[in-house]
């Protein structure tokens, strides 16, 4: 007997044996140095400090345990040909611990999803709360529904009459469809909608931010000149029809009727709607029907239809029915009520300044949750890729008993599975650059 089982065991070490343990020993290499390289890297590295890459490295822990505490167990039975030649106690461990992590990974990818969608969705709410906390809310809760899930088998589940003590899986049907649902075919399509939504809410997004950039995008002008108007006057007190008042010369107190007079000429004595008489100048009386004045000569009696002031004079502010400003004052191209220049652009700026600042906090989460989602997709269907094969025949052993599964698909497919841990910090260096230059760095550091 002795000699026959050194036989077996001497074929299985020749033949599929020696593949499996080669095999084994090489994705177990893979998954502890990639795994390590990005939990390191993210705890070391500032920039890779983010709320998404906290999922990644809880994702990364849950492939470090797998590698630590499941695949030296599975590569062993495999080395073996299948069999299970350890206690049972072990076994229901082993399984155990295989259903919480795959459970906790899949778990940990659906987080991320909550959380992109979150931030996408709500942007500066997402930004005013407390990121840490949620994040290691939904890491906390993560392992504890994947340990919840996995934990009727240490309970003595497992422990089913007409056991085999040679073989190591799940005996209890029931739960293989129960741990199914909510490892997999529950959390999937969830997972999925998030990232559906997220992608197109993250479009529109993008679309109307452009549109309302280009919408406040100062034009230039067609023609020459400054891109701005010129600085104006001090604020005109007349009406909005008149003249600004030149800047050289005091403001005329005159009525809204009343003609002005010529510079360094004496003013007559006008109307009750005249302004007062000047104290060094004489006044005479004016008339209902007062003629215009004379260039030159003193100024007679004004009444209410009163001429226009001689051309060429500078006129003060006055009322309404005011005369057309002089020809060699410029127009002014502000307003009734134009304030300086200065004084304007002073009042303008911190009106401005909240929009401009919301806007850059939405463009950094837009590049932020941009960059997510060219890695999360393809992390997500490595996922799916590797481990929908393993749950289909999974629950289709436990639904359809007389269905005959080989034994060697059954292997193939809980291999595909375990490579996913492998993957993913290949997935990162291939599509994030910024783990891609501290995989260099570290690894230069090291050779």
């Amino acid at each position: 007997m002795g000699n026959r089982s050194a036989a077996d065991a001497g074929g299985l070490l020749a033949g599929p044996g020696a593949a499996a343990l080669v095999g084994g020993v090489l994705l177990i290499g893979a998954v502890l140095a990639g795994n390590s390289l990005v939990c390191v890297s993210v705890a070391t590295e500032r920039t890779l400090q983010t709320p998404t890459n906290s999922f990644i490295v809880s994702l990364a822990a849950a492939d470090l345990l797998l590698a630590l505490l499941v695949l030296p167990l599975f590569v062993y039975s495999e080395v073996q040909g299948g069999a299970w030649l350890l206690s049972p106690r072990l076994c229901d461990a082993l399984m155990a611990m295989d259903v919480m992590l795959c459970t906790a990974s899949i778990f940990n990818l659906c987080a991320i999803s909550v959380d992109r969608f979150v931030a996408v969705a709500v942007p500066l709410r997402y930004n005013r709360q407390g990121g840490s906390r949620r994040q290691l809310l939904l890491i906390g809760a993560t392992w504890l529904l994947s340990a919840a899930v996995a934990a009727p088998v240490l309970c003595g589940l497992n422990d089913v009459r007409g056991r085999d003590p040679a073989v190591c899986r799940l005996e209890d049907r029931d739960y293989v469809v129960y741990s199914s649902v909510c490892s997999f075919f529950l959390p999937c399509p969830l997972m999925l909608l998030l990232y559906w939504a997220t992608f197109r809410g993250l479009r529109r997004w993008e679309v109307a931010r452009r549109a309302k950039l280009h919408r406040r995008a100062p034009r230039r002008p067609s023609g020459p000149g400054p891109p701005y108007p010129a600085p104006c006057l001090p604020e005109d007190p007349c009406g909005p029809d008149c003249a600004p008042p030149a800047p050289s010369l005091p403001q005329d107190p005159c009525g809204p009727d009343c003609a002005h007079p010529a510079p360094g000429l004496p003013q007559d004595s006008c109307g009750p709607d005249c302004a007062p008489p000047t104290p060094s100048l004489h006044q005479g009386p004016c008339g209902p029907d007062c003629a215009p004045p004379t260039p030159g000569l003193r100024q007679g009696p004004c009444g209410p239809d009163c001429a226009p002031p001689t051309p060429g004079l500078r006129q003060g502010p006055c009322g309404p029915d005011c005369a057309p400003p002089a020809p060699s004052l410029p127009e002014d191209p502000c307003g009734p009520t134009c304030a300086p220049y200065d004084t304007v652009q002073a009042t303008a700026l911190p009106p401005q300044t909240p929009p401009q600042t919301r806007r850059k906090r939405r463009a950094k989460i837009t590049g932020r949750e941009r960059k997510a989602m060219r890695v999360l997709p393809v992390v997500v269907g490595a996922f799916l890729l590797c481990w929908t094969p393993f749950f289909v025949v999974h629950i289709t052993q436990a639904l359809c008993p007389a269905c005959s599964v080989p034994p060697r698909l059954v292997s193939a497919v809980t291999w595909l599975g375990y490579v996913n841990s492998a993957l993913n910090p290949v997935i990162y260096t291939v599509f994030n650059a910024e783990f891609r230059n501290v995989f260099r760095k570290a690894l230069r550091a090291c050779c």
